[in-house]
């Protein structure tokens, strides 16, 4: 595992990389991943979009902030993602704001596709789900926890559209970001706090 995280962390970003990354493929109508077609560039236009807003309005409460301060070690944030992930730009900026919130938390992007072995190792029910955010401890190398690829409410939303439907489609894309949008990013800051409470009890 320690090689496996060594050599995505090679070819990690910042997230303002990733994010510049992000607005330098929308410019040659591209989109992340070797995957290269009409949906997924609209889609890597409409997260951008997202991924702004949420960055300008995301602003921590008491609880979620105090929470990042009590980190007292150095740790990565490694989030597996890609550019027309929905999910991801949902969740991303707000994960951004707890490492922006202590500087012993490192954040860190690297795409699924060009890190086979690693998503491998965080499947979710056997698929390649994204996003899917890695807690490393730095001084070991050692993973000590993992998110993703959803909240738990969004996750029953999915679970319970396709036990009623048989597939994902995209009227549950649609009121995926819908729940997003009315959440604001409350449902993640909540479970970022509660990751937060296991590592410092570790």
């Amino acid at each position: 595992m320690k090689d496996i995280i060594d050599k995505s962390l090679k070819t990690a970003r910042s997230y303002q990389d990733y994010k510049s990354l992000v607005l330098d493929l929308i410019k040659e109508g591209k989109s992340t991943g070797p995957v290269q077609d009409e949906n997924r560039v609209n889609y890597t236009k409409l997260n951008n979009q997202r991924m702004k807003r949420l960055d300008k309005q995301t602003r921590l409460s008491e609880e979620a902030r105090s929470a990042a301060e009590k980190i007292d070690k150095d740790f990565t944030w490694l989030v597996l993602t890609e550019s027309w992930c929905g999910d991801a730009a949902q969740t991303l900026p707000v994960i951004n704001k707890f490492s922006e919130a202590n500087k012993n938390i490192d954040l860190k992007v690297v795409l699924r596709d060009e890190n086979d072995e690693l998503m491998n190792q965080f499947l979710t029910d056997g698929n390649k789900s994204i996003p899917k955010l890695i807690v490393i401890e730095n001084e070991s190398k050692k993973v000590v926890s993992s998110w993703g690829p959803r909240t738990e409410k969004a996750t029953r939303m999915m679970q319970e559209y396709k036990q009623k439907h048989g597939r994902v489609d995209d009227t549950i894309k649609k009121d995926l970001q819908l729940f997003y949008n009315k959440d604001k990013g409350k449902q993640i800051e909540k479970e970022m706090i509660s990751l937060l409470s296991l590592i410092v009890e570790d």
